[in-house]
């Protein structure tokens, strides 16, 4: 059974810092593409940040390059998300997902390419 288990979300101030985490067993295929995707209420799923496991490859949307840094532990099974100079549009709930990396590779941030999904850390950034 394919598990991934998000965590770290929670209340910070603009200008701070949060790391996600996203915890993952089970997958069945080798090579890999997870990825980090969040939703705003009334706004639509957006894809933030894409590691390919084997190759180390990422993919870093344009509202968070610069401010964002993903990561994989392969010993622990996790995927970090460090977020740095955090802004209230960053408010959202925040989803790890997994799926073929060569597939994930084609488009890293488009939600059409993922077979698993967690059920996601709300991340809220006051001003």
């Amino acid at each position: 059974e394919v598990q991934l288990v998000e965590s770290g979300g929670g209340l910070v101030q603009a200008g701070g810092s949060l790391r996600l985490s996203c915890t993952h067993s089970g997958f069945p295929f080798d090579d890999d593409g997870i990825a980090w995707f969040r939703q705003a209420p009334g706004r639509e799923r957006e894809g933030v940040s894409w590691i390919r496991r084997r190759e180390g490859a990422t993919y870093y949307a344009d509202s968070v390059k610069g401010r964002s840094v993903i990561s994989s532990d392969n010993a622990r099974n996790t995927v970090y998300l460090q977020m740095n100079s955090l802004k209230p549009e960053d408010t959202a709930v925040y989803y790890c997902a997994a799926g073929l990396g060569l597939l994930t590779s084609k488009a890293p941030g488009h939600p059409m390419f993922y077979n698993y999904w967690g059920q996601g850390t709300q991340v809220t950034v006051s001003s």
